[in-house]
Parts: C-alpha cells; sequence; structure tokens
C-alpha cells in the first residue's frame, strides 16, 4: 500500500519547467540568471523524491507547487545572501579580531571609495608623466607623523617582520631577549619566523629578567641585529628586569648593529589619560633612535590590515628591493583606507575621527548617560516576561593589545521569562543586521561602548524581535 502511496506522490513532483513560471520564481531568474535558479530547483526536487522513497512523511508535504516556490525562495536567499556582512558588535571588545578589528573612519571610507571604482595612480608620478613606485603615495605622510626618513607598506605586520629579517638577517644572527618570543593569535611564533626568514636566533637573558649585558655578550660577527618586541598581548609581573630602549640603543649603535622594533598595535597617539599606559608609542620609538620600527595598521592606528614599515632609508631600500616585496605589497585600496585614517593623524584630530581611539577615549559617564537613554527607549517595546538591567562593568581594547587594561563601562543585561541567555544571544545573531554580545555567567550583556550612535535604532528593533 505504501509503495503505491510514494508512486501517487512521485508522479505529483512537478517538472523543472513548470517551477520557473512561478511568479517568485521567475523574477529570481530575471535577477541572477536561469543556471543557477535550475540547479537549485534540480537539488530541490532530487531531495523530496529521495525523501519520499525514504519514507519520510515530511517530504509529502513539499510536493504542493506553494510550498515549493516558497522553500526555493528561502534557499535562494540563503544562497545568495553575501557571506561577508556588517554587524553590530556589543560586546564591549574594541578590537574585536573576530569581527574584522578596526572599524574605519569617514575619511577612510571616502578615500577607500574615491579609488575604489576606478583607475588610481598607484604607480604613476602625475608630475612627471613617468612610473612610480607606489611606496612615494604615503611615504611623505608618515614622515610627518612619525619623524621617518622612509617608510613601506606590506599586509600585515607579521609579514613586515618577516621581510626584514629576510632581508637583513638572512644567514646571519638575530638577538632576542627570551622574554620576547612571543605568541600572537594564529600560532604567530616570533622563533618560526626567524627561522622562516633564514635568521638565526640568538636568545638572551631569561623569561623574566635580561639586561644590557646579555645583549652585549651576544654581540659577535655574524650579529645582523637586534630585535626587540613589545609583548603586546600578555605582561610580566614581579621579579622582572628590560634593558631601556636608549640604554639598548646606545649599546647597539656603538657596535653598528641596526635595532628592530616590533611595537605591535601600531599607537600613534598618547592615550594615557584614559588608562592606556603600556603600549610603546611609534614617533617616540622613531625620535629615540630605533632603526626600524613596524606595526600593525588595524589595531589602534585605527586603519585597514597593513603592516607598516618606517625608519632609515638606509634599512628601508633593501627590503623595498627584496624580491619577496612582490609577495606582500597592498593594493589601491588599503593605500586609499590608510591615507584616509592617516589624515585624521596629521590633522590633529584623531581622537575625534578615529572610531577605536573615540570608544577608548569616551568617559564612563556618558557611556552610563548613553545606556540610560537606550534603556527609556527600549522599555516600551520588550514583550511580557522580559525585563532589562544596568550594572557597571568593563570594556576592554582586544586585538591582542593591552593586556589587563580595563576601561570602566555600563552593561545592559537582557534577561527573559522566556528564553536562556543563550538563546536570546543565538536569537540576536540570526537578526539582520546581526548582533553579537556578550554571554557571562548565563547572562546576555551587551556594551554601548562598540555600539555605532547610527546603530542604535536597529539594535532596538533587534531586541525587541529577538526577545517575541
Amino acid at each position: 500500500m505504501r509503495q503505491s502511496t510514494h508512486q501517487a506522490l512521485l508522479r505529483q513532483i512537478p517538472a523543472v519547467d513548470q517551477v520557473l513560471l512561478r511568479p517568485l520564481i521567475a523574477a529570481w531568474v530575471e535577477r541572477t540568471g536561469r543556471s543557477l535558479v535550475v540547479s537549485e530547483i534540480q537539488a530541490l526536487l532530487q531531495e523530496v523524491r529521495d525523501g519520499i522513497r525514504s519514507g519520510d512523511e515530511t517530504y509529502d508535504r513539499a510536493i504542493g507547487m506553494d510550498n515549493l516556490e516558497l522553500i526555493l525562495d528561502q534557499r535562494l536567499r540563503a544562497r545568495l545572501r553575501p557571506q561577508l556582512l556588517p554587524v553590530i558588535n556589543a560586546t564591549g571588545v574594541i578590537l574585536h579580531t573576530n569581527l574584522g578589528r578596526a572599524p574605519l573612519s569617514t575619511g577612510a571610507q571616502e578615500s577607500l571609495s574615491a579609488v575604489s571604482g576606478h583607475y588610481a595612480n598607484l604607480e604613476f608620478d602625475l608630475a612627471t608623466g613617468e612610473r612610480s613606485y607606489r611606496d612615494k603615495l604615503l611615504e611623505g605622510l608618515l614622515g610627518e607623523i612619525l619623524g621617518s626618513e622612509a617608510a613601506t607598506v606590506v599586509n600585515n605586520n607579521a609579514a613586515a617582520v618577516f621581510l626584514i629579517l629576510n632581508t637583513l638577517a638572512s644567514g646571519k644572527e638575530v638577538v632576542v631577549s627570551r622574554g620576547e618570543l612571543i605568541e600572537i593569535g594564529g600560532s604567530f611564533r616570533i622563533p618560526d619566523i626567524l627561522a622562516r626568514s633564514g635568521a638565526v636566533l640568538r636568545e638572551v637573558g631569561t623569561t623574566n629578567k635580561t639586561r644590557i649585558q646579555d645583549y652585549e655578550a651576544a654581540i659577535g660577527r655574524d650579529t645582523a641585529l637586534f630585535l626587540r618586541v613589545h609583548p603586546s598581548n600578555y605582561r610580566i609581573r614581579g621579579f622582572t628586569e628590560r634593558p631601556g630602549l636608549s640604554e639598548l640603543l646606545d649599546l647597539a649603535h656603538r657596535h653598528e648593529v641596526p635595532v628592530v622594533e616590533d611595537i605591535g598595535s601600531g599607537l600613534l597617539a598618547d592615550l594615557s589619560r584614559f588608562g592606556i599606559t603600556e603600549e610603546p608609542i611609534a614617533q617616540k620609538s622613531i625620535t629615540a633612535g630605533v632603526d626600524l620600527v613596524c606595526f600593525s595598521g588595524d589595531k589602534l592606528l585605527g586603519g585597514p590590515q597593513a603592516g607598516i614599515i618606517a625608519g632609515s632609508r638606509k634599512w628601508i631600500e633593501p627590503i623595498r628591493k627584496n624580491p619577496l616585496m612582490r609577495t606582500y605589497r597592498v593594493e589601491k585600496l588599503i593605500y586609499g583606507a590608510l591615507e584616509g585614517t592617516l589624515a585624521a593623524y596629521r590633522a590633529g584630530r584623531a581622537l575625534e575621527e578615529i572610531p577605536v581611539l573615540m570608544m577608548i577615549s569616551i568617559s564612563p559617564e556618558e557611556l552610563q548617560r548613553r545606556s540610560r537613554r537606550f534603556v527609556r527607549r527600549l522599555k516600551p517595546r520588550l514583550p511580557a516576561g522580559c525585563r532589562i538591567e544596568l550594572f557597571k562593568g568593563h570594556s576592554v581594547v582586544g586585538g591582542g593589545s593591552c593586556p589587563g587594561s580595563e576601561l570602566p563601562t555600563t552593561l545592559l543585561a537582557l534577561e527573559s521569562a522566556r528564553y536562556r541567555a543563550h538563546v536570546i544571544e543565538a536569537r540576536l545573531r540570526s537578526q539582520s543586521p546581526p548582533v553579537i554580545l556578550r554571554l557571562e555567567e548565563d547572562r546576555a550583556l551587551l556594551d554601548l561602548r562598540t555600539v555605532f550612535p547610527s546603530q542604535e535604532d536597529l539594535l532596538l528593533s533587534g531586541i525587541a524581535h529577538a526577545l517575541e
């Protein structure tokens, strides 16, 4: 009996051409082309056939043309939905690596947009009409801000470290304190990068104590450079010692050994009044006499992903000529976004224009006022059985920057009689745009520090919908 029922149901499955005539499906053909839609129809119809033959009765109801049309519409929407989406970051983690780190300033967005859809003078000198080199676009601007003679840009700071070592120290020794042999996210380890670059690691000192005498004892005929690495994602406290930068520079330059400093996060502004006190500032390293300094573009600098190398032209030029430079160089979109970001520093308006710095510098009092206003707007839209509570908490910089530095904030806790915290989190994550929040001790928490004011209306609607 069931076999005959199967056959009857299978005969009811429409042909592909019939499905193509349905209004929603015809609209998809118009937008995306016939081939993609046909492949989705064929896949669904085969799935229905297989389901019926297996005896799964849920497929019996899918045969109707109305149902098939709706299912296909949903699948095509899901399939063609962009994979990279803007999200609302309500975690309070300013440089959230999983969410793309630094959001770009308006100036950076405008500069990027200006060149993205057009040709650009990436390697063309408009004054002479001759070929130029792309570093020339930002070398002067970086020089104004940092005080450096020369600069080059690569695709991230790991590439910057590798290229420096490969160019200046391949087959020679690089002297590094054991306390600076760090690992950052993605298993990026300084010893591994050194080995891959062709340089020879010469460890000095211990994890917690390295003295200037340790560096001096390591100097020999094979010494290529001193590498000083800022431990950007951890701190060692207590019984510690590390030579000051000026002391290290005096020793190195007496022996004609260049000093390379990897400062990591790319801080170009003094944030000490906001509690950020242990991050090196690039300009200070250049002024002190560091031969080369390298850092990220998408962390505390607040720009696009990039690795910036700045310092003495004597050492920058051979890096530019390294054949591997072509592997690591960046394209016009990065130059556009980076120029727009750096322009705010040159104008002395970084704290007012760079989103990362704006989020760090906002006062706890302003965050509290903003959070209270948000709650007043949200309460009338909350479904029955839901409540929102305000309490003091902390934001973090994130992105492997400023470990241990906590920024006072006001947290919003969402509670529902119907949904547990992890369900609220999942429902908000499935909104459009997705809302990413913080889960702590079975509580769904939001921190407005990392939510743009322009996103608040969307966040209000998303919360109200998620709690329904």
